[in-house]
């Protein structure tokens, strides 16, 4: 419990640190939101309604301190302020519009390449010079070399518009609404299953080398020669003694894979015009959408801490020498 508490003290430090540079980084730039939204309409404002948009956006002519606690004061109240590029639309909103759908997609495309990598690494680790531990990880090593967007056009060309075997675009048809239905459900994920297979593809030999190559020299660890001499079943000693101790670093790569999956994967969500949140951060740089870059920035950077601290208390359950730390 102790080691537990250290810990979230730690990531309670450093989402202060996130916030206050995600509050000052965007001042640094030139120029303020206010001014960029005012640049758009193209004179249809009066000069003076800038000053009132920027004291809205919290751009407003006092000190930087008192600014910074008018933004803390905001941020508790979950007000990340007004988007630009979708004014008048509060960011959190807009955010949300597309959280759900990065989720979707991002989170089950982290999840399937980790549990298969992760059974694949274990198999091939324990058949070692096998037809699997031969073929598989170099297979995987070369689909990995290649970037997410070139995987996701090459699926795209061949299973899109090659094949016709599903849909080019969007999350959902356009004759559809978004309900807990199975024909949208169906459908939802016929428009997934090519952008999740091009991130499975690409990552997938990563967590699969990872997990064989812990797991080979766990294989030779004391503890798992005595199971063998006790004459323990082979499916015992593989899975209670060896992968669970492998398990150890593969865990940790997946809560930060797990935490960054909030900033979505951008460019095959581009690729398939995918209404995720990579999506909306290519939207906000285009539109010096200053709120909503923050807003982006905030979660991603607290999904990517609270995913770690996570992450910390399964290694605590997982590894017990943890525990007297």
């Amino acid at each position: 419990m102790r080691y537990a508490l250290r810990r979230l003290g730690f990531y309670l430090l450093a989402a202060w640190v996130a916030v206050t540079l995600n509050f000052f980084l965007p001042r640094l730039m030139p120029g303020d939101p206010a001014t960029a939204l005012f640049a758009r309409f193209q004179g249809k404002l009066e000069p003076e309604a800038v000053n009132a948009m920027r004291d809205a956006m919290g751009f407003a002519d006092t000190s930087i301190f008192e600014q910074y606690g008018s933004y803390l004061g905001s941020l508790f109240q979950g007000d990340l302020g007004v988007s630009i590029a979708y004014f008048p639309t509060p960011v959190t909103e807009v955010i949300g519009t597309g959280l759900v759908w990065t989720v979707a997609l991002a989170g089950s495309s982290v999840i399937i390449a980790f549990v298969l990598g992760t059974m694949l690494g274990i198999m091939a680790a324990w058949r070692r010079g096998g037809k699997l531990d031969s073929f598989a990880p170099p297979a995987l090593a070369l689909l990995g070399a290649f970037p997410y967007f070139w995987l996701a056009m090459l699926l795209l060309a061949l299973f899109g518009f090659g094949l016709d075997w599903f849909p080019l675009r969007h999350a959902h048809s356009s004759h559809l609404e978004p309900e807990l239905s199975l024909t949208f459900l169906a459908d939802a994920t016929a428009h997934a299953f090519l952008p999740v297979a091009s991130i499975v593809l690409a990552t997938l030999g990563g967590w699969m080398l990872s997990m064989r190559n812990v797991m080979v020299g766990v294989l030779g660890s004391d503890y798992v020669r005595l199971a063998h001499a006790k004459g323990l079943q082979p499916r015992r000693v593989m899975l209670r003694y060896a992968a669970r101790n492998a398990l150890l670093p593969n865990i940790t790569g997946f809560g930060m894979a797990l935490g960054f999956v909030l900033g979505g994967s951008l460019l095959t969500e581009i690729v398939f015009s995918y209404p995720g949140q990579g999506y909306l951060l290519i939207q906000a740089v285009r539109n010096q959408d200053y709120p909503l870059m923050q807003g982006l920035f905030l979660l991603i950077t607290l999904a990517v801490l609270i995913a770690n601290w996570l992450v910390d208390l399964v290694n605590l359950w997982l590894d017990p020498r943890t525990r007297s730390a």
